[in-house]
């Protein structure tokens, strides 16, 4: 398995489920609240974002419009990101 393959498979099995579980939780804590807190709407924005960046990276890896150099990096900081969330 190379590691634009394994970069694809961390992003649809582990990352981009992780950021809508919390980005669900946030909207539940928010609804239970009534109200968002400036906190949450900058927390839910990122994660929104950070949310966009996978898909716009999967998209990237299907096109193959990243470099091996690039593949390399995203996936160290993935996997250094998920290594510090455990």
């Amino acid at each position: 398995m190379t590691n634009a393959d394994k970069l694809k498979k961390l992003l649809e099995v582990e990352i981009i489920p992780d950021l809508e579980v919390a980005i669900d939780e946030l909207f539940a804590a928010i609804d239970k609240a009534k109200n968002a807190s400036k906190e949450q709407k900058e927390d839910l924005e990122e994660m929104r974002e950070m949310r966009t960046e996978c898909f716009a990276i999967i998209e990237e890896l299907g096109r193959n419009e990243l470099e091996e150099d690039e593949i390399d990096e995203l996936l160290a900081e993935l996997i250094d990101m998920k290594t510090e969330e455990s």
